[in-house]
């Protein structure tokens, strides 16, 4: 009798599908059982309420445990980790910073470096002048008309602390046109993004009220 060996070919390859099937959702369970057993193992926080499965996507959850976990064995007032990407005028700002220190942050109150900052940018045409270099490059003559200031006088009035600052220069490469530093671009984001949390707490969860010991 003759053997049909592409016959017998397409069955080996059936069942080797069947197996590899099989053995995915042996894994998939094993994987399972192993996180449910870390998770009832771990041991409970002693100073800060552990938030689980607080976004959708269970990675997001999984930084906001570990910065909890984190908090509590440094024994700070907290970590923050954030990234982010902005792309306007043909250029392109992305940053990552993990397992930043609260208390680092709080201290730029106490040095002034805060007060500083803002200073140099609380103004309303000083932000607008903002805004407007980070869409694109501009002259200050194109300041002038994007912002609607009166003169380039005015202008350079409010360029000249943002200057100082550093949150703005002018292009090396390009005499006479200002941009927004490239290393200042995720701060400025990242003070709106703080702004944003600040009249929108939709994104919080915790309390604020002080529990006893």
């Amino acid at each position: 009798m003759e053997r049909n060996y592409g016959a017998e070919i397409d069955s080996l390859n059936a069942e080797i599908c069947s197996l590899k099937k099989e053995l995915q959702k042996l894994s998939e369970s094993v994987e399972s059982f192993v996180q449910s057993q870390m998770k009832y193992d771990e041991k409970p926080l002693k100073n800060i309420h552990q938030m689980k499965n607080m976004h959708p996507d269970r990675r997001l959850s999984e930084i906001m445990e570990e910065l909890c976990a984190l908090t509590d064995k440094k024994g700070t007032t907290g970590m923050i980790t954030y990234l982010g990407v902005y792309s306007s005028g043909g250029r392109q700002s992305n940053w990552i910073r993990n397992e930043v220190c609260t208390d680092d942050l709080l201290a730029l109150i106490e040095n002034r470096t805060a007060e500083k900052v803002l200073n140099s940018i609380g103004n309303s045409d000083r932000l607008n002048i903002l805004l407007a270099l980070l869409k694109k490059p501009m002259s200050v003559a194109e300041i002038v008309t994007e912002c609607q200031l009166n003169s380039t006088g005015q202008a350079y009035h409010h360029m000249k602390p943002l200057l100082a600052a550093d949150l703005i220069v002018e292009d090396a490469n390009n005499k006479g046109v200002y941009v927004v530093q490239p290393h200042k671009v995720q701060g400025i984001i990242m003070l709106l993004a703080g702004i944003c949390d600040m009249v929108d707490e939709t994104y919080s969860k915790g309390t604020w009220e002080a529990t006893e010991k």
